[in-house]
């Protein structure tokens, strides 16, 4: 069976219609990654798939991270009980990409919806490549060679802006990293690397390099850039990592939301 794409926003999402079996036959695995690396975000709807398909479907699009999950499958839950970091993972809640802090971020992951929320718990996706050249020319020859420091420090706190010294002494544990604010990939092209670990611009003043992070993310997350996933259970979803953010949306902690996400690993170094 071919593919049937739907583009749902102008600028970034597509909705993918094809069989289980030409998933996991990897035929079209080749023009799925084309229509992922240039709509941000592909899914297909009510796919009802197991984990151990999930898996096979994702090593058809790239080589999984192994170290993620329990044979290739993470579970994403705020219960406790269920994921051990579920407290780490309220900071999904806000726009980030991931992988600032490793030297190759990771490529894509594979997103499936088991259990949901009532109310909430969308997804939202901005499209980086699309932000980025729609600027102003003038203001991409101002930002082309500025780097940004990233640490996981600054992230957490979105979750917790009154860390203990305890906590503050946990996460300056992990190296901060320098990274360029315009990632110029190996394609050609460019793309805006901001999210939660952006601390602040090396060679400006933190204030002044905060707001101009700050401006950016609200000119890349504008509604023209952004698709909101409304999950179905059985959906499968995949996004580029590499050329958008994401956040989830606020849902009742108690909900026992269930996603099981797979993750493909990086194939360019963030240099």
């Amino acid at each position: 069976m071919t593919l049937t794409v739907e583009n749902i926003n102008p600028r970034i999402g597509s909705e993918i219609k094809t069989d289980i079996d030409t998933l996991l036959g990897g035929t079209e695995a080749g023009h799925i990654r084309s229509i992922l690396e240039q709509r941000g975000v592909v899914f297909f709807r009510g796919l009802e798939i197991s984990d151990d398909q999930q898996v096979a479907i994702a090593k058809t699009l790239g080589n999984l991270v192994e170290t993620e999950g329990e044979g290739g499958i993470y579970k994403i839950s705020l219960d406790r009980d269920v994921n051990e970091r579920a407290e780490y993972l309220k900071g999904s809640m806000f726009w980030h990409f991931d992988g600032s802090l490793q030297p190759y971020p990771n490529l894509a992951a594979l997103l499936r919806a088991v259990r949901l929320s009532e109310t909430g718990g969308e997804t939202e996706f901005c499209n980086t490549y699309a932000a980025y050249d729609d600027l102003p020319a003038a203001e991409k020859g101002a930002i082309e060679n500025l780097r940004v420091v990233h640490s996981a420090e600054r992230s957490q706190y979105y979750v917790n802006p009154e860390m203990s010294h305890e906590e503050i002494n946990f996460w300056q544990q992990y190296p901060t990293k320098s990274c360029p604010l315009v990632w110029t990939h190996q394609s050609g092209r460019k793309s805006l690397l901001l999210g939660a670990t952006a601390d602040y611009v090396e060679g400006m003043a933190v204030e002044e390099s905060r707001a101009l992070l700050a401006r950016l993310r609200d000119w890349a997350t504008q509604p023209e850039y952004v698709y909101r996933h409304d999950w179905q259970v059985g959906d499968l979803l995949i996004w580029s990592n590499t050329g958008t953010m994401h956040r989830a949306m606020p849902y009742p902690l108690d909900s026992g939301r269930l996603m099981h996400r797979t993750i493909l690993a990086g194939e360019e170094p963030l240099a």
